[in-house]
């Protein structure tokens, strides 16, 4: 799996989606050419976001999409997803790994060189950074909140992983942020929240390209 090719990237949040599923917000952004989706919904039960990573899996493997699930290994065990996304507080990279198997992709948020440093040794075969502008789609205290892309830089420089910027990015602003040194950009409510989010994936698309 290349991950290098990955340049926009879908974060999930049902309480975002203005009514909609996810499952519809997915199927949307599939249309838009996303390149890769992150189940996280964590308002959700742990059964519920099982089924909902079921129908997700159904929908990213027929469009050839890698799935991935936020923090919980577990679920992504029973969806036979293509890895996890793990915070500084969730299970270490290699336990993940043991459990998913080698091929599983494990990503690791950092929103320090420290940290990225870190999670690659390891063995994060990418990295989420941020919050880069800011966001209040989930709790990020104020240190890590808004960290801009100097430090998205800083991190791409400090490792040789790939990158996916994240927090409060858009069309409008990704361009900066793989200009820093990012491969991609990740979004949630920028496409989750979107009155289309087929087209608001396609911009963003655009916008990274560009660069």
């Amino acid at each position: 799996m290349n991950i290098s090719k990955w340049q926009t990237y879908l974060v999930t949040a049902a309480s975002c989606s203005a009514g909609r599923t996810t499952p519809e917000v997915v199927a949307a952004a599939l249309d838009g050419g996303v390149d890769v989706v992150q189940l996280r919904d964590k308002a959700q039960t742990a059964r519920e976001r099982y089924e909902t990573g079921l129908r997700l899996r159904e929908l990213t493997a027929e469009a050839g999409v890698p799935l991935l699930v936020n923090d919980r290994v577990d679920i992504a065990a029973a969806i036979d997803a293509d890895g996890v996304h793990l915070g500084q507080s969730d299970l270490p990279v290699a336990v993940a790994r043991e459990q998913l198997g080698e091929d599983a992709v494990v990503g690791v948020s950092a929103s320090t060189v420290e940290q990225a440093r870190v999670a690659e040794d390891a063995g994060a075969d990418y990295l989420g950074v941020g919050a880069v502008y800011g966001t209040d789609s989930k709790d990020v205290s104020g240190d890590r909140n808004g960290v801009g892309t100097e430090r998205v830089a800083a991190v791409a420089d400090a490792v040789e992983v790939p990158v996916i910027g994240i927090g409060g990015i858009d069309a409008s602003n990704a361009a900066p942020v793989v200009d820093a040194g990012a491969t991609g950009v990740a979004a949630l409510s920028a496409i989750t929240a979107a009155a289309d989010p087929e087209s608001a994936t396609a911009e963003l698309g655009e916008a990274v390209a560009d660069v």
